[in-house]
């Protein structure tokens, strides 16, 4: 059985997508959710779930090896980051070398780097009068979306949309894609 462990800040609506995909699979299946946020949403989506999810804080995060050794004990075969907004640690990254993927809501290389997620994306998407969007799956590196794409879906950005318009159009490819990219790297 491989393991899944997501890493979340906020709603939680792609966790809660991914673990429930992997819900009735015998080959995969989420086995914790780690969020940096004690508040957010995505923690009462995984008690609902009945799949374990523990905060954590920003030292445990990046000063100690707190979190890294949750990781080592739980011995994911996938890290996935589903909304999560921090930089990985490079101690982590080393640990588990192409085992962290993130998704972004643009087509990378473009909106992509610090302060550039959710709405932000969306808005500058529509700023710049865009005829296209998507979402980008890559595996994480050092840097902010800078690791190798792994696979990208693209929606049509319409002279008419809103960045609320593109944010749902991103959302549906979100729901559709994320879960089938990752059941695909945990079968290569």
């Amino acid at each position: 059985m491989k393991r899944i462990v997501i890493f979340a800040s906020g709603s939680g609506t792609n966790a809660e997508n991914i673990i429930k995909f992997f819900h009735n699979r015998d080959h995969a299946s989420v086995i914790q959710v780690l969020t940096n946020n004690p508040h957010a949403k995505v923690l009462d989506r995984c008690k609902k779930l009945k799949v374990s999810a523990l905060s954590f804080n920003r030292i445990a995060f990046m000063q100690t090896h707190d979190v890294l050794n949750i990781l080592k004990s739980s011995n994911p075969d996938l890290i996935v980051l589903a909304g999560f907004l921090w930089k990985f640690p490079e101690a982590i990254l080393n640990e588990f070398p192409d085992k962290v993927i993130n998704i972004h809501p643009a087509l990378l290389p473009k909106y992509g780097g610090k302060g550039m997620y959710g709405m932000h994306v969306h808005e500058a998407v529509v700023a710049n009068k865009e005829t296209e969007s998507g979402i980008t799956i890559h595996y994480v590196n050092e840097n902010y979306d800078e690791g190798t794409i792994i696979f990208q879906g693209k929606c049509d950005v319409l002279s008419s949309d809103s960045a609320e318009d593109v944010a749902s159009k991103i959302h549906e490819l979100e729901m559709e894609y994320f879960p089938k990219v990752i059941d695909k790297l945990l079968n290569d």
